[in-house]
């Protein structure tokens, strides 16, 4: 089922939550709204749902316009957080409740209901548990009742908000492979809400970065990583150090001196460079680069995370360095980024 976003915006209380936000989601792909709290992921999410109506704007399932049709009129599939299920039901019932409580012409017969409950089970490796209530599962099982519960309906589209947030690291890990594995065995359009970069990445076919309100960026893990198109989605998605430079003729300086890189496309005056601690390349010298005095280090995994104190204002960066790199005994160091990025300083 594809998904149009076209031109929403939402309001409460004249305050808006969402501006002009445009987006198409294709059959079958499986999409991540990123962004920090506040920047309108959450209530683009209910907005496709039917939890919530937009002030301006249109959603079309299809070629359908859903913008104010309800959420059983849209046949959605939502996984909250914090699970939802009921306490007082065995896990076959919260599974079968969605089929239970449809109108009686297209509500399925009991035994129906009860083997498509045990199917889902089968599908989220959770058999044999079917008579157990809630409170005797643990985070990550009731998690994949919670999927198999949204699953059961047959949904056009599966909603899913923050789905691993109230679990821990590990199980986190795991459930997000597992939902990867569910969603290519069922091929369901399928939006999830997180504000965990490392989630979108590794779990989206395609990753929508949103802050206030707006989308600043729609692109593949690679896309967002390796080609931010904004300093909001550079200084978002993964670890980046900024510094503020001059650009010149298309060279980047740093106040007085060049730092060796190019800015073609860049208007003269003041920008800000961004890179990744990773991606440098470590200088005996040089006559363009950048250099700056060691501050601090500290052990990060199989690397060492290095601060550097950079210029007369002293402007503190990251650089990652190999653990054992005599580098890292040295009071100054100089480095040139291996990729970059050049923004004009904005007002």
């Amino acid at each position: 089922m594809e998904v149009s976003i076209r031109n929403v915006r939402k309001e409460f209380d004249n305050y808006p939550a969402l501006h002009d936000v445009t987006l198409d989601i294709r059959s079958g792909e499986l999409i991540a709204l990123l962004g920090p709290s506040g920047s309108g992921k959450t209530t683009l999410l209910r907005l496709i749902a039917g939890l919530e109506r937009p002030t301006e704007g249109a959603i079309f399932f299809g070629e359908d316009d859903a913008s104010q049709k309800t959420v059983q009129e849209r046949n959605v599939g939502f996984v909250f957080q914090h699970y939802a299920l009921f306490r007082h039901m065995t896990v076959a019932d919260n599974i079968g409740f969605g089929l239970k409580v449809r109108p009686g012409a297209t509500r399925p017969a009991k035994a129906e209901i009860r083997r498509r409950a045990s199917e889902l089970l089968d599908l989220v490796q959770l058999s044999g548990l079917e008579s157990r209530y809630p409170s005797q599962l643990s985070g990550g099982q009731r998690q994949r009742v919670a999927l198999a519960r949204a699953l059961a309906i047959e949904p056009r589209v599966l909603l899913l908000d923050e789905p691993f947030g109230a679990l821990d690291a590990q199980v986190r890990r795991e459930l997000r492979r597992w939902l990867r594995e569910i969603h290519d065995a069922t091929g369901h359009t399928t939006v999830f809400v997180t504000h965990d970069q490392e989630e979108a990445l590794e779990l989206a076919d395609r990753v929508v970065v949103m802050s206030q309100g707006k989308i600043e960026q729609v692109g593949s893990a690679d896309d967002v990583y390796d080609r931010p198109n904004s300093p909001f989605v550079y200084g978002f998605i993964g670890d980046s150090s900024a510094l503020p430079v001059r650009v010149e003729n298309g060279e980047v300086w740093l106040e007085d001196r060049t730092a060796g890189l190019q800015a073609k496309d860049v208007p003269d005056g003041d920008a800000t460079l961004y890179f990744r601690p990773h991606d440098i390349d470590l200088l005996d010298g040089c006559g363009g680069c950048i250099a700056g005095t060691l501050a601090a280090s500290r052990r990060v995994a199989g690397t060492r995370r290095v601060e550097l104190e950079v210029g007369g204002r002293a402007e503190k960066v990251e650089i990652e360095i190999p653990v054992d790199h005599p580098a890292a005994t040295k009071s100054r160091l100089a480095f040139r980024p291996r990729k970059w990025a050049v923004y004009p300083k904005r007002g």
